[in-house]
């Protein structure tokens, strides 16, 4: 008995499925094996380091679970596996990634909680393009949370079903598809040729547009994905954490309440309909429309917005955050009859509202070696037009931070003399990071060049004073007039 215990702990040991965990550990050895094994995986390439890769690991097991025997999850240590890695041109944490049938079919391009990758998966198994036969069919797949995207056709000989199932796989990975060739549904839809209608969720139907949208240009892939993201969302979509990515480069203005559609559907049609009805006013303007669960954003609202959660039930609090990043909140609060979210809207287009800023107090002394920049004092320190500037966004409890922070000291007293070069550093999680500087992780220095202040240059090389001397006497507009040795002392 204890040999076959011993044979059963060793097996487990050796199986790529870790115990009493869901993700398949692949390593170089093993991978392309089990991934050909399986008609779909999901792949997560982390590094063990990587903050966001922490944060993703919980949800990713909880999902693994829940998928269990539907999707297989995996995942690849690229701190260990770095020739696997790079083959599949993996050059940012956490990236995921799908493969069918051992080849790589597409980008993981969905939400990273537990739920939302569930529900994504899930869409993913069986065919791309349901196929209906009846009325229930087609009432049962768009009474959905998601919009649906169904073709009408005469046959399976079609061509340009063919061409719609072509473009359901390709764009599988985002919305949901159904056709059918049964000639009474499209009559129920008064439709007499070939064609595709878009149906939105059950549970968004207004009186302020329509429910349904109808397709009228040729059924081929680029035609349809354009007119799915043109009308997918109607006038106020519902925001969740798990489709925002989808909304984002526009400008757009949310209402946050408690925003639920299971428990209160009446309250949560009620709130939607009042900024419907203003949203329709403005529709013409270049801004977007929201409604989302203020509880659900609640750490946004405080942390971005300087607005803290209000008693439940009250009305909702409104946001705008343009795609430069430029954000305005409502002061007033949201009256039932509209009035003033439409003052609010008339403010903006008009260029009356004050943008919030989160920023720290500007220090009251900054003569050292590294300029202290906080949100508000970003635009004339960095982006003063006669200096190049040196800026790192750090995170006070971040270890390599403090790792770097002599060294950055060091490299300030060299550089202290120079009147043509600034060497700076800012708090990221208590400022604003301004549009321009993509900071993932930390430290993340950036260069910004008199001339080139709107295409900053990302520093991605070793953090010595050495090395980023010699980056600076690269790119730097003047010569570099360095403190001599003799001088510091």
């Amino acid at each position: 008995m204890a040999d076959v215990s011993s044979a059963l702990i060793a097996l487990l040991i050796l199986s790529p499925m870790g115990l009493g965990i869901d993700v398949l550990q692949l390593q170089n050895t093993d991978f392309d094996y089990w991934v050909s094994e399986q008609d779909m995986m999901l792949v997560k390439f982390f590094a063990p380091w990587c903050k966001k890769c922490q944060k993703l690991a919980p949800e990713y097991e909880n999902a693994a679970t829940r998928l269990k025997g539907t999707v297989t999850l995996a995942e690849v240590d690229c701190s260990a596996n770095s020739g696997m890695c790079g083959r599949f041109g993996v050059n940012g944490y956490p990236t995921l990634k799908i493969f069918r049938n051992g080849k790589e079919a597409a980008i993981y391009n969905g939400p990273h909680t537990a739920e939302g990758i569930v529900q994504y998966m899930q869409k993913q198994v069986g065919p791309s393009s349901v196929s209906l036969h009846s009325k229930a069919d087609l009432d049962a797949f768009i009474d959905n949370f998601d919009a649906s995207i169904v073709g009408f056709f005469p046959g399976h000989g079609s061509t340009q079903l063919a061409e719609f199932l072509k473009a359901a796989a390709t764009l599988r990975e985002s919305y949901r598809f159904a056709h059918t060739t049964k000639a009474e549904l499209g009559v129920m839809h008064d439709l007499h040729t070939e064609t595709v209608l878009l149906f939105r969720p059950p549970r968004l139907h207004s009186t302020f547009e329509t429910s349904i949208e109808k397709y009228d240009g040729p059924i081929n892939i680029s035609g349809l994905r354009k007119f799915i993201k043109d009308n997918i969302f109607g006038i106020c979509p519902h925001v969740t954490q798990d489709n925002r990515d989808k909304l984002k480069g526009r400008d757009l203005l949310t209402a946050f309440y408690d925003l639920d559609y299971v428990r209160d559907p009446k309250g949560s049609k009620y709130w939607r309909n009042r900024v419907l009805k203003v949203a329709s006013q403005f529709q013409s303007r270049s801004l977007s429309f929201a409604v989302a669960d203020r509880r659900e954003f609640w750490k946004e609202l405080e942390q971005e917005f300087g607005l803290g959660l209000s008693d439940s039930g009250g009305p909702p609090v409104v946001t705008i955050r343009t795609r430069e990043g430029h954000k305005y909140t409502m002061r007033e609060e949201f009256t039932r009859d509209g009035k003033a979210l439409e003052r609010f809207l008339e403010d903006y287009f008009a260029g009356y509202l004050k943008r919030f800023i989160k920023s720290q107090p500007a220090p009251e002394r900054n003569n050292g070696p590294i300029k202290v920049v906080v949100a508000e004092t970003f635009e004339e320190i960095v982006n003063d037009p006669d200096k190049d500037v040196l800026i790192e966004f750090y995170a006070p409890s971040c270890r390599h931070c403090k790792n770097l922070e002599p060294k950055y000291v060091g490299l300030g007293q060299k550089l202290l003399g120079n009147p043509r070069i600034i060497i700076a550093k800012m708090d990221a999680t208590a400022n604003d990071v301004p549009n321009g500087y993509d900071v993932q992780g930390f430290p993340t220095i950036y260069f910004a060049r008199v001339g080139k202040k709107d295409l900053p240059l990302k520093y991605e090389g070793p953090r010595e004073v050495k090395d980023i001397l010699k980056f600076l006497e690269r790119e730097a507009t003047h010569r570099l007039g360095q403190r001599s040795t003799k001088d510091e002392l």
